[in-house]
This record gives C-alpha cells, structure tokens and sequence, in this order.
C-alpha cells in the first residue's frame, strides 16, 4: 500500500487554493486595520506546506510505479468525463518544481512589493497559479488540461493586469490574452476532433491507441497540427511570441513564476501528446521548424534589446523553442530535462535583473553599469543563472542540451548544428546583459546601488544555489550519464560553442576593445533584430487589420441591413396604424367591405401560387 503522503498527493493544489481564498478576506476595509502583509504571510505558509507535501511525496515514489486515480466528475449519454489523475516521480517531481519556485517568487514578493497594498490579490494570483499547474501536471486528461489551460489563461491576463491605472500595464495583459486566445482555439478544434479518432482524451490511453492507430493521413495533420497551435501559444513561439514580451509589463515577482513554468505548461502538454503528434510526420517537422525559428530569432532579438526584462523574455522564448525541437524529433525526455534545467536558471536570472531594477529605478541596460564592485551578490547570482542556462559543463544545461544533441546526432545532424549556434548566441546574449550592467564605469543611475533587503536577497542566492547544486542532486539520484558513456565530440562542441559565446561577448561587452554602443554595419539589420524582424507591423497589418476590416464590414451590415431592415417595418408598421386610423368611419358596412376586399386578395393569392 502506498504510503499517505502518496495517496493525498491530490491535495498538493488545493493548499494553494486554501491561501487564495484566505487572501481573498483582506478586502480594503480590513486592510486598512491590518496593512496588506498577512495576506502574503498566508500564502507563503500554504505553498510551504503544498512544497513539503509534494517532496515528502517525491522521496516515497522513487523508483516506485506510478499511481493512477479518477475523480468521477459527469456522466451523461454515455460520455464519462471522469478526471484521471497520475502520481509519479515525474507529476511529483514537476509539482515540486512549481512550489518551490513559487515559494521563492511569494517571499522575492515580500520585498519587492514592500510599498504596495494590492497583497492579497497579488499572492491570490499567484496561488490560482500554482494551484493550476499543479492540478495540470497530476491530470492526465487532454480535455481537462485544456481546461485547466485556459484557467492560466484568464490568470495571465489578470497578474499581467495587475497594476490597473497603468495605460502599458492594460494594454499588455490585453495583447497577452489575445494572442494565447488564438493558439487556444485552434487547440480546442484538435481536441474535439481527437475523441472520434481516439475515442478517449486520457493521455495513458491515447498512447496505446496511437501505438496502433490507422487513421486518415490528411486528417491527422489537421489534427496534429491544431494539437500544436496551442503549445505555440503557451511556450510563445513564432509567430504567438509576442505575448510573453508584452508580460513584462507586470510586476516582476510574477515574472520569475512566468518565465519559470507558466510557459513551460505548453511544453509538458507537447511532450503528452508527443506519440499522437508521431502519427503525423508533417506536425513533427512542423514543430522543429517552429522551434528553430523561434529559438535562432528569440537569442538574435535578445541581443538587440537594451531592455533588461525584454531580453530575457526573447531567451525564454527560444529555449522553449529547443523544446518543441527536442519533441519534433522524438526527444520528449530531452524536452523534460530543458524544462527544468532553463526553468531554475531563468529563476535565478530574472531575481537577479529585478534586484537591479528595483534599486536603481530602471530597466534600460543603456543607463546601467559598474555595478559589479557595488553589488557582488547580485552579480555572483546573476552569473550562476547564466551559466547554468547555457551548455557549459558541468551545469544542468549542458546535460539538457547534451541529451539533445546526442538523441538528434544520427537522425537530424543538421539540428545539432542549428542547436550549437544557438547556444553560443545565448551565451553572448547573457554576457551582454552582463556587461552592461556589471561591467564599465557607473552611471547617474549606478552611483548609489547597495544590495537589496533580505527578501529580495535571499531568494535570489538560494536560485543561485540551486543552478549550482542541481547537477549534484541529479548525480546523486543516478540521473545524469557516466562521463566515460558520453558522446565526447558532442560534449567539446557544445562546450567550444559555449566558451566561443561567452568568450565574444567579454570582449565586445566587458572589454574596452569595441565602443559602445553597439552598432553593426547594416543599420537595416539591426533595425530587423531590434524591432523584434517587423513582427508587430506583420500583426497590425496582416491579422490586426483583416479583424478591423471584417469588423467595420459587420458593424455596416448591422447597422443598415440588419438595423435598416428593424427600422423599415417599424416604420411601416407606425404608418399604417397612422393610415388606418383615418380610415374608422364608424359605418359597420365600411369595415365589412374591407374584410372581403381582404379575404378576396389573400384568395387570390394562395390560388396563384398553386399555378
């Protein structure tokens, strides 16, 4: 019998769930008795106890067989839509993930956020958020992730939204919304057209189904491709990457979950539905291209952005990116690995940069600098995270990219290479952010830069330390390869690429070789990487423009056709009362007179059209 803390793995999400509706009792009356801070406190308790449980949990399925249960929910006309829930090592351990992470994020949270009083929604968004990853890892049903999906949905738009005076701040959470709606519909399309096929939604099953499946080449491209429209939109690929630089405009707590694991919901669907998404060669190859693409344009946008938040998000973007690769060709356990590895290094980033933007009031790389004598820390954990986010031995990343590489080697040789030149970049980008706000002389906005409060600290060391500590744990739970088994040669390349990225942006951005800025040759092309290669303008005037089109050409139609055609009899009805009303003689063979004129047409009428 498996132990309690296994059975009960299922209450893992309500503990958050528990927190969100307790905060929900600081509404502003009793804030303003108590201040917004208990309200952060009860969250943080509530995710400790949701972190403690699944680690518990984790520490007894090791090595164990999974657990499957099912929480009977409707079942109607012979449609059973019970929930079936999966307790593993993996849901476990990506449970694990996501608590800890968002504990970090809720006490980062407690000094950066130290002078608002929007608490208690704040840790309630971030709770509903965790609450619905945690339910999405243990549910092992396609329809009912797609629920839980757009439940994160709604929830972006809201913790994206969260400072609701702030023109940008709307206007981002809005476009954020928009843009996942579109891969969100096209993903419902594939699961209703998926049950037919399969005649399930469990994932377990429909593994066994397509192990053996015969269906309609034509038709399952329809549906595999439509399958993926929806990670596209979750992991921001190209072309629906646009939302999660628009996310930026939110609190920056809320970031370090997003940038994490929020985006990472579209990844661990993709990898679900990997053996169906098989069936179709083209929605593989597909899905590499779009993981290509993303991944080589989001580590050259990087580059050009002088936002600090921004270019960071373009590097999250493109090692989701390496995700849809590694599923494209069949990698799934690869996928997995880049999800954690990137997912506890972008962490560590993103509380680094916040501790940089927070204290010295801005997020423009061009007005910082120097900082690294008057705030080591910051930049000791801004380097763990940067290294551990690229190939560089012996740091998670490069086992993540090594397992891809070495499983692409003999079937995709060319996508090693794609894959090398992508981590170089991604090397220079984070040296780049490095250099030019670590490295050079201060500036008015650097001069006075001490480290920060110890909430803000010590969540952003303890991310550093987990970067730094991860390979040992792998190593210790007998999950990384013995150095004698690797792939020698794919090991020296991507470590050469690595220290040839790494290497280039300490000599453009650290050195005092090159001035600064920064400008190429081709002030088109670096208009194309700044300007993210013209994609907005694609937007406004490709799908933007046809919905303002289409949306001018009903909003004519509903004014003069439909409206019009409204109009028209109710005026002709007011005229014809109005005529008739002269018409009232008083005179009882009048009105009969009328009757027959009226039966007679009618008459004549009805005959006619039997002709």
């Amino acid at each position: 019998m498996p132990p309690l803390f296994v059975q009960t793995a299922w209450l893992v999400p309500i503990y958050p769930l528990i927190g969100m509706l307790l905060s929900a009792l600081w509404f502003p009356s009793i804030t303003r008795r108590t201040g917004p801070r208990p309200a952060g406190y009860v969250n943080i308790v509530t995710t400790l106890t949701a972190f403690i449980h699944s680690l518990l949990a984790l520490v007894a399925l090791w090595h164990q067989p999974a657990l499957h249960q099912t929480v009977p929910w409707l079942q109607v006309a012979g449609l059973d839509l019970s929930i079936p829930i999966e307790i593993s090592a993996l849901t476990v351990g990506a449970m694990v993930l996501v608590t800890g992470l968002n504990l970090l994020a809720q006490v980062y949270a407690v000094g950066y956020l130290e002078a608002d009083w929007g608490w208690a929604r704040f840790y309630s968004l971030l709770a509903f958020f965790e609450a619905g990853m945690c339910g999405l890892v243990l549910c092992d049903s396609l329809f009912f992730a797609y629920v839980i999906l757009e439940i994160l949905t709604l929830g972006t738009y809201l913790l994206v939204g969260f400072w609701l005076n702030q023109s940008l701040v709307v206007t981002g959470a809005r476009d954020a919304f928009l843009t996942k709606r579109v891969g969100d519909l096209f993903l419902l399309m594939g699961v209703l057209a998926l049950y037919p096929l399969a005649g399930t939604w469990d994932f377990v099953k429909l593994t066994e189904w397509a192990a053996t499946a015969d269906v309609n080449p034509t038709l399952m491209t329809l549906v595999a491709l439509a399958l993926l429209a929806g990670p596209m939109g979750k992991c921001a690929q190209f072309p629906l990457h646009l939302w999660l630089d628009e996310a930026m405009e939110g609190p920056l707590p809320s970031t370090v979950l997003r940038n994490s694991v929020v985006v990472a919901t579209g990844a661990w669907v993709l990898v679900k539905l990997e053996p169906v998404l098989a069936l179709s060669p083209t929605a593989m190859t597909v899905a590499i291209a779009i993981g290509s693409v993303t991944a080589l344009g989001g580590t050259l946008i990087s580059i050009a952005q002088i936002d600090i938040k921004r270019s960071l998000s373009y590097l999250v973007s493109a090692y989701m990116g390496l995700t849809f690769i590694a599923v494209g060709t069949g990698n799934t356990t690869a996928a997995l690995w880049i999800v954690l590895t990137h997912a506890i290094a972008m962490a560590a980033l993103v509380m680094s940069s916040g501790s940089i933007v927070l204290n010295n009031v801005t997020q423009d790389l061009t007005q910082l600098g120097g900082l690294w004598s008057r705030r080591p820390v910051t930049g000791l954990s801004f380097v763990a995270g940067a290294l551990g986010l690229i190939g560089l031995p012996p740091l998670g990343g490069f086992w993540s990219m090594l397992m891809l590489a070495d499983g692409m080697w003999s079937s995709h040789p060319v996508l090693v290479g794609v894959l090398l030149v992508i981590n170089a970049l991604a090397a220079f980008a984070v040296v780049r952010v490095f250099g030019l706000v670590f490295a050079g002389s201060t500036k008015q906005m650097t001069v006075r830069s001490p480290e920060n409060l110890w909430p803000i600290t010590l969540p952003m060391t303890f991310g550093a330390a987990l970067v730094l500590h991860l390979p040992i744990a792998l190593q210790r739970l007998s999950l990384l390869p013995e150095w004698a088994s690797l792939n020698t040669d794919l090991a020296l390349l991507l470590t050469w690429s690595s220290i040839f990225g790494l290497s280039l942006g300490a000599v453009v951005y650290i050195g005092n070789f090159i001035s600064k800025p920064i400008q190429l040759p081709w002030k088109g092309l670096q208009d194309l990487f700044a300007y993210d290669f013209y994609t907005p303008n694609l937007y406004r005037s490709s799908v933007v423009g046809s919905v303002d089109i289409i949306s001018r050409f009903t909003d004519w139609c509903d004014r003069y056709i439909v409206d019009g055609l409204v109009n028209f009899v109710g005026l002709a009805s007011i005229f014809s009362g109005e005529t008739l009303k002269y018409s009232n003689s008083g005179k009882g063979q009048f009105y009969f007179l009328t009757i027959v004129v009226g039966v007679v047409v009618f008459a004549v009428t009805l005959g006619w059209s039997q002709f």
